[in-house]
């Protein structure tokens, strides 16, 4: 459970380290984007094992309607994601669409996995979204918002989703872990 755990403490340190410490961080220059991304790889890697070797009590599982529901949480949270890559109409609407995608992503897996391992790990990553919500906010109040983009690329977005969530679909069959079942 201690490599899950600090696995969610050191995504979500790296990911608020330019705001916590905009110094230290600014000082790190362009190196500091490799090293802030080779430590969300570790900490990515410490999540996964984690997770896998972790064991807690367990209070709910799947049911078919949840199973339902986090299927189409997981779709909008694939299309939230594309949205504020593509700066589609929902990026024009919404400040923080890729953390708002965790935010769902976290609340669709919540929603299925009922045990404690499930609660640190999406619980986690979910508590850092919105505290990386507020810290953003924070330190730039003044959100400007995204020129309009082209319908196509409203179309790309959409059909770019359909095929991501497809991809993880079968990456969480072939882990072990059925979507659908």
């Amino acid at each position: 459970m201690g490599l899950l755990i600090a696995g969610v403490l050191l995504w979500s340190v790296a990911h608020l380290f330019k705001r916590i410490a905009p110094g230290p961080r600014a000082a790190m220059g362009n190196a500091g984007k490799a090293v802030i991304a080779v430590v969300l790889l570790v900490s990515i890697w410490m999540m996964t094992k984690g997770y896998q070797a972790a064991d807690g009590a367990f209070f709910w599982g799947r049911h078919p309607m949840t199973v339902g529901i986090n299927n189409l949480l997981m779709l909008l949270s694939v299309y939230m994601f594309a949205a504020s890559g593509m700066k589609t109409a929902l990026a024009r609407r919404m400040r923080h669409p890729m953390l708002g995608a965790v935010k769902v992503w976290a609340l669709a897996h919540l929603l299925v996995n009922g045990d404690v391992p499930s609660f640190i790990l999406f619980g986690g990553l979910l508590a850092w979204a919105v505290v990386e919500m507020i810290v953003i906010n924070k330190s730039q109040p003044e959100w400007v918002r995204p020129d309009p983009a082209p319908k196509s690329k409203e179309i790309a977005a959409a059909v770019g989703s359909v095929v991501v969530y497809g991809l993880i679909v079968g990456v969480h069959y072939w882990l072990g872990y059925p979507a659908f079942g």
